[in-house]
């Protein structure tokens, strides 16, 4: 078997040609990130969901910067999205474990619309998207990785930020670490 050809991209890049692999040549460049493959996999999922397993129960007694925590309030927090659509990808989270909205006090449901404002407001200082989607998965049949634990989507959109990638590789390609993008958040969450 021959050598195959150099990637086309530096050693650093995770893109390869695919003139390198077997078979006849596709015309498809291939981004490798195989560390999704723990959230594909459901690996990352806690297996127990209850309070004493839940990581949305157990982010707040962490320091913000181990667990990602943007910002805190009264009754709900922000924190970024572990496995992320787009940079800056953040969750409202209520302290209290419920899994319906339904399920929120008025204050709760008040603070959770409140975060998702301040939420928006410190991204576009942060980061400049031009525009956001905002959601709950209510239940897993709604596509809640965490259904036990009710947490609000802000995401971030950019002109162009979306492809097939998501659709046919279950991937997605991060321009930022997320210790990076939970710094510059929280600053800007602080001027908002």
């Amino acid at each position: 078997m021959a050598d195959s050809p150099e990637p086309s991209r530096s050693a650093s890049c995770a893109a390869e040609d695919a003139a390198a692999f077997a078979g006849a040549p596709d015309g498809f460049e291939r981004l490798w990130t195989p560390h999704r493959m723990v959230y594909v996999d459901g690996d990352a999922r806690p297996a127990d969901e209850s309070p004493g397993g839940c990581p949305f129960c157990a982010a707040p007694g962490r320091e913000d910067p181990a667990a990602l925590i943007v910002a805190r309030g009264e009754a709900v927090y922000a924190i970024l999205n572990l496995f992320p659509y787009n940079p800056g990808h953040l969750l409202i989270c209520p302290y209290r474990h419920v899994p319906a909205l339904t399920d929120l006090s008025p204050a709760e449901a008040a603070e959770l619309i409140v975060f998702s404002q301040r939420a928006i407001r410190a991204l576009e200082r942060a980061k400049r998207p031009q525009g956001f989607n905002l959601g709950l998965n209510q239940g897993s049949v709604a596509g809640a990785g965490i259904a036990a634990h009710l947490h609000q989507h802000v995401v971030p959109r950019w002109l162009g930020d979306s492809n097939f990638f998501p659709l046919i590789a279950r991937s997605r390609a991060l321009p930022e670490l997320l210790a990076e993008t939970r710094a510059a958040l929280a600053e800007a969450w602080e001027n908002v």
